[in-house]
C-alpha cells in the first residue's frame, strides 16, 4: 500500500481497523510529521523556512500568501489541503487522517484543534479509526480555543467563536459560539466607511 492508496482510504471514509496495512503504513506517517513538525517547533525560522517546512509535512507546496506562527502540530499531515491567503496561530492540532480542506483567506486563531478521527464507541471496537473530513470554507475566521469534530463543513464567510465545539456544520454567513455551537447570529456584509 501507497501513501495515495492510505489517503484515498481515508477520504472514502472507511474505517481502519487495529493491526491493518493502512493502520501500519499510517504509524509510519505519524513518526514523520512528529519529526518534521519538531524541526518547525525547535527554534525561529524566517517565513520562507516555515512555508517549506509546512510543505514538507503536508507533502504539496503552499502559497507564498500562507503564514503560520509556531508551534504547530500534526499528527499525518498528508491529508491537508491549504487555499491561499491562509493564516494559522500559535499552538495548532490538526489531527488530519480523515482530511482537512481550508479555502482561501481562512483564519485560525490560537489553540484551535481540528480532528478528523472518531474511534469506535464500544469497548471491543475503541481500537478502530473511523475518518471523516473537516471542510472550511472561504474567509472563515476560528477563533481561539474552538475545536471542529469530524465530519464538519464550515460554509465560507462564517465565524467561529472563541472556545466553540463545533459538532454540526456550519452554513455560510453565521456565527457560531458554544458547546456543542450553535448559531448566533448571521453576518450581513456591511459597506465599510
Amino acid at each position: 500500500m501507497e501513501l495515495s492508496d492510505l489517503i484515498d482510504h481515508l477520504n472514502s471514509r472507511k474505517p481502519l481497523f487495529d493491526e491493518s496495512q493502512a493502520k501500519n503504513l499510517l504509524r509510519g506517517f505519524a513518526n514523520e510529521a512528529q519529526r518534521i513538525t519538531a524541526e518547525l517547533n525547535s527554534s525561529y525560522h524566517e517565513p520562507g523556512e516555515v512555508r517549506k517546512l509546512f510543505s514538507r509535512l503536508i507533502g504539496k507546496e503552499v502559497d507564498e500568501s500562507f503564514c503560520l506562527f509556531p508551534p504547530f502540530y500534526a499528527d499525518f499531515g498528508k491529508n491537508i489541503t491549504i487555499g491561499k491567503n491562509v493564516f494559522i496561530n500559535s499552538c495548532c492540532c490538526f489531527q488530519d487522517q480523515g482530511g482537512i480542506f481550508i479555502g482561501d483567506d481562512a483564519f485560525i486563531g490560537h489553540r484551535v484543534v481540528l480532528a478528523t478521527l472518531n474511534h469506535g464507541i464500544q469497548p471491543s471496537d475503541r481500537v478502530s479509526l473511523y475518518p471523516a473530513p473537516i471542510i472550511i470554507g472561504s474567509k472563515v475566521w476560528i477563533g481561539a480555543g474552538a475545536v471542529i469534530l469530524p465530519g464538519v463543513s464550515i460554509g465560507d464567510n462564517s465565524v467561529i467563536a472563541a472556545g466553540a465545539t463545533v459538532t454540526k456544520d456550519v452554513p455560510t454567513n453565521v456565527v457560531v459560539g458554544g458547546v456543542p455551537a450553535k448559531v448566533i447570529k448571521n453576518i450581513k456584509e456591511e459597506p465599510r466607511c
